[in-house]
């Protein structure tokens, strides 16, 4: 009987290091276009999908189209700079994935990046073989931190929620997860969690690697 369990990855962040490279182009992209973002207004952003995230930025400028306009130049120069950069993975990414397909566990990305580009990413940097399904939030209504992308990957796995587990890196992921039912473990990435975040933790690891005490 196989007993392996279901563990949905977050992508940016959690498994490639490019959170960063949102935090710091989203910012550069705003006063690109004539607007004001600060450090703690992009970290709010990380895996916020839609609507949230245009909500958020149209309300902050008053202005209905600014987040496509930053969105775009975001876009571009953070292409721009992976490019010339690489996409670099996060510390034992690629090893404990092995490891964990290698003890019969079911792996999934769950993503608020869209599908080509998700499925370019890991192509790059030597992931894509580790995933049984690939799901972004554009396949569901409504994104991160709503719990929608991770009912539906659990429906597509077809698992109970209640016996997968999440691994994310941010505020808006770990909330989807756990308003879906799962177990949410949480590898910090540009942040840690508050308080009130802690709380919602199944484990809090400082690596990838220590994933494979849980497993």
């Amino acid at each position: 009987m196989n007993t392996g369990k279901t563990i949905f990855f977050d992508m940016d962040g959690t498994l490639l290091d490019t959170e960063k490279y949102y935090h710091k182009y989203w910012i550069l992209a705003a006063k690109e276009c004539g607007y004001t973002m600060t450090r703690e207004m992009a970290l709010s952003l990380r895996s916020l999908g839609r609507p949230y995230a245009p909500e958020r930025i149209n309300n902050w400028y008053q202005d209905e189209n600014a987040y496509h306009t930053i969105r775009d130049k975001r876009i571009e120069m953070m292409e721009q700079a992976l490019s010339q950069d690489g996409i670099t993975l996060k510390t034992y990414a690629k090893e404990t994935l092995a490891e964990l397909k290698n003890r019969g566990h079911h792996l999934a990305i769950t993503t608020a990046t869209g599908p080509e580009r998700t499925e370019a990413y890991l192509q790059e940097v030597g992931l894509y073989p580790y995933f049984d399904s690939i799901v972004c939030a554009t396949m569901v209504e409504h994104g991160k931190p709503a719990p929608d992308i991770y009912l539906y990957a659990c429906e597509q796995l077809k698992v109970r929620p209640e016996d997968a587990y999440v691994v994310e890196d941010a505020p808006n992921g770990i909330l989807a997860g756990y308003r879906a039912g799962c177990h949410v473990i949480m590898v910090p990435d540009l942040t840690q969690p508050d308080e009130e975040l802690d709380k919602l933790l199944y484990r809090k690891v400082e690596n990838l690697k220590e994933l494979l005490e849980i497993f």
